[in-house]
Parts: structure tokens; sequence; C-alpha cells
């Protein structure tokens, strides 16, 4: 592959930030962006474009092996009839489809900081940072780029919205972990649209130096919300909104699909998308979002398959609704990818033909977090725990494994599997024969989709540094301020 020969970004420190930003705020105007439903996607769905691209939406399932794809797409056919809306895409042929090269700097498995930062910045950085070079210098991310391009911007996430991948396309950081400044730099630069967790990086009463982020991010503007209800009723014409639903990251889809106050209080992916989207639209210089369902990534690292696949078809929910966006505003550029892969969990024998194993799993009522297992339960209790969360009826065995395992009496071989949910997870395996390769993040080639104007110059493998490339030649902003 040619290799890129993109300028360096320009550093932080010769933005001239604050000034700059406050000088090009960005006016409203009143566009609407119609009803975005998830349905069965057509062809038509998908308009043709030409020019440069208006918007960029740009939607992350964190941590997705291709396991995870292929599982969601398999158990959407078995439970609605009909294939994810992923891989409708491709099978209507509505883009282009790449293996992505996701490593980082300093490491063939990349963590999520330097993996959303080289789609942020252009350049690869070490695993831990966030768009900071391994000498310390700050690199310019897409949406600081983007606000000084007059366009709007917007982050929504199922983690806490200072998280790595979200902090991946608008901080700097030397740490990934300095979450509390980075919810101080959203309040900086002044992104329009920020909605998903970390409401304790945010509340004065949470954080250790006591500054009200929230009461400051309403003294410039922004509607402030945190709850499902509180979101519903900000005004359509509402441009500036924060909305933090979860003192951490929010709750898997599985708990929250199950709990009707967290369905009350908490919004799904699809719906903060589709507010996002409308408001965001009514940019006349158009924008760029980030979409992330997050807690994929989490699931894989607790070898948690409910959590997982739940949070995965709520991402493709996720993809119904900007897919439809793009069809009512065809000068937008979607991609729809993830960061790099994790556990690669994946259906082996698949008893007949995979209808066991699904059927077992719709009938999960939360994730490996409501199990609560600790060294208190005897067998019976462990047995009746999994029971009553998961519906599955674990072996007196496996269950003793557990028991002794929570009192350091029983260890398995690879020590990356040696906790209490990787145990857990290959018990659950044992039933609906769904095995994981580790729990931790790992250097699979990855999924890129792309379809919208600039679609074109995304090449069949691409490296996740490159993208960024893709997005800025799309929309014609600089490279640098």
């Amino acid at each position: 592959m040619k290799k890129s020969t993109a300028p360096e970004p320009a550093p932080l420190s010769s933005l001239g930030r604050r000034d700059f930003l406050k000088k090009s705020a960005l006016a409203s105007l009143a566009l609407g962006s119609g009803m975005l439903t998830s349905r069965s996607l057509r062809a038509s769905d998908i308009a043709p474009s030409s020019g440069p691209a208006r918007n960029i939406i740009f939607m992350v399932s964190d941590g997705m092996s291709m396991g995870t794809f292929t599982m969601a797409n398999q158990y959407r056919q078995w439970r609605d009839g009909q294939r994810s809306h992923w891989v409708q895409l491709y099978e209507q042929g509505l883009g282009r489809r790449a293996l992505m090269d996701t490593a980082s700097l300093n490491n063939l498995v990349t963590d999520s900081s330097a993996a959303s930062s080289a789609w942020g910045c252009g350049q690869r950085i070490n695993n831990g940072a966030v768009n900071v070079d391994p000498a310390g210098k700050p690199l310019t991310p897409i949406l600081l780029l983007a606000r000084a391009a007059g366009k709007g911007t917007g982050l929504v996430t199922t983690a806490a919205v200072t998280h790595a991948t979200p902090a991946g396309f608008s901080a700097n950081q030397d740490s990934r972990d300095d979450q509390t400044g980075i919810a101080d730099q959203y309040l900086e630069r002044e992104y329009d649209i920020i909605l998903g967790g970390g409401l304790q990086f945010f509340d004065g009463a949470k954080r250790k130096d006591q500054r009200d982020l929230l009461a400051a991010f309403a003294q410039k503007g922004y509607a402030v919300t945190q709850s499902s209800a509180a979101l519903r009723e900000v005004p359509a014409d509402q441009g500036k909104l924060l909305g933090v639903f979860a003192s951490n990251h929010l709750p898997y889809e599985l708990d929250r699909i199950n709990d009707e106050t967290l369905k009350a209080t908490v919004p799904s992916l699809a719906d903060m998308t589709r507010q996002a989207l409308s408001r965001l639209n009514r940019q006349k210089n158009g924008f760029i979002l980030q979409v992330e369902a997050a807690r994929v990534d989490h699931a894989a690292h607790n070898n948690d398959i409910g959590g997982l696949l739940f949070d995965q078809l709520a991402f493709d929910d996720t993809i119904a609704v900007v897919a439809e966006f793009q069809k009512q505003n065809p000068d937008t550029l979607v991609f729809i990818t993830t960061d790099h892969g994790n556990a690669n969990p994946g259906l082996n024998n698949g008893p007949d033909g995979g209808k066991q194993t699904f059927s077992l799993l719709s009938q999960f009522k939360g994730t490996q977090e409501q199990l609560a297992l600790n060294k208190e339960m005897d067998q019976p209790a462990i047995r009746e725990r999994l029971r009553a969360v998961t519906g599955l009826d674990i072996s007196e065995p496996h269950a003793d494994m557990l028991y002794r395992h929570m009192r350091e009496e029983y260890q398995v071989p690879y020590k990356r599997m040696n906790t209490v949910k990787g145990i857990t997870g290959q018990i659950i395996a044992d039933h609906v024969d769904i095995g994981w390769v580790g729990n931790s993040h790992t250097s699979d080639h990855v999924e890129l989709f792309a379809m919208g104007p600039g679609s074109e110059r995304v090449t069949p493998f691409i490296r996740n540094c490159d993208v960024f490339g893709v997005m800025v030649e799309a929309t014609g902003i600089p490279r640098s301020i």
C-alpha cells in the first residue's frame, strides 16, 4: 500500500484555541432531520452522492472481534428473520469494505486511546496516551479541526464521555486515565453535543477539586441532562447539549432492557444518536460526530456473552438510525468499524444449527455484573444465582470450581482466564458453545465500512492512522490550524 505522505497535524500549542473557538461559534439553521427509526434496510435507503462530505458520522463498536460481528448477524437472523443492518449494507453493495490494521506505535495490540487517536489525529502514538506523541507533543484532534472549520461537533458513547475512544477524537492527555482533565478540556473546547456516562468527572460533589462542571457547562449555554426524560424534553433547537446518565459507564444493554428503572432513566445508544443528529444537522456547515458502543469491549474483557451480544445488537440498531439519516442527507460520510478485537469469541459447534445457542441466550435476563458472585456463597447459592440471571442450570462440579476459586483453591492453566468472570464465562460456554481465546485486546485486522462522499478513498487494506486523511480530504477541513 502507498505510504501516507500527509503532513503532521499542528501541535495544540499553536491553536490559540480559547479565543479562536469563541470567535467561531456556530450558527444554527432549523433544517430538521426527520424521524429516524430502526428497521430493515433497503438499497434505496442509501442515496448516491457527489462532491465533498458535509458531515461525518464515525461509528465504533469498541473491542468487536469478527466472531462478535458474525454472531450478532446470526442471532438477528434467528430472532428477527433478517440479517443485521451492518451485513445488509454489505449485501447490497452500499459502500466500501476494508480490512484495517489496528496497531499502535509501540504495540501490535493497541489500546482504545491509541487506536482512536490514530483516527483522530492521523498519527500512531503509544498505548495509554491521547493525541500526544512519545516526545510529549500534543497533536490536534479532528474535532478541534472541525470546530476551526465552522463545523458542529459531537460525541455519543455508552462509556464515560471522557473515556479513551471519545477522547481520541477530542482531547490531549499524556494519560487516558486523567478523565477529570479530559472533562475540563471538553468545557474549554465547547464541543456541541456530549452524551454518555461519566457524571463523576463533571459533578463537583464527586470531583477531588470540587469543581462543578455541570454548572460551568450550563453557564456556557448548554442544556445539561441526567435522564432519558430530561433529554427528551430539551428543545429541538437547543444546539449545545451535555448529557451524563451514569456515574461511570452506562449499564449494559441486556441489563438496561431488563430493568424498568434503567429503561426509564438511561437512553439507548440509538436514542442518544437520534438526539445528536437532530441537533447537529442544524449546523450550517455540517458536523463530525463519533458514536461508540463502548461496552462491547467491556463484556469481551469479562468473557460475558450476554453483555457482548446485546450491546452489539444495540450498536446494530444504531446503524439503522445512521443509515436512514444518510439517506436523507446523502452528503454524509459514514464509517462503521471497531478499534481492535477483544477475546475473539466464537460459536463453536452450534448445536441444532445454532438454534439451541440462540434460544438459550434469548433467556438471559442480565450480565455477569448481575450475578454478583462472592465467596460468601456456597455451591447451591452459586447455582441458583446463575439460574436466576441466565436461566442456565450449571452442574455441581462447575459451581464447585467457582466456589473453590473464590477461596484461592482452584486455578485454570491460562492465567488471563484465572478470574471469577473468566471461569464463569467458560462455564457458560459449556452450555451455549461460545468460547473465548482470552479476555484482552487482540492484534486482529478488523472490519471497516464506509459509505457516502469520500468513501472511494478507502483502500481494501488500510492503517488506522490513514483513516484521518480520508476524513479531512472528504470534508476539505484543514489538517492543521
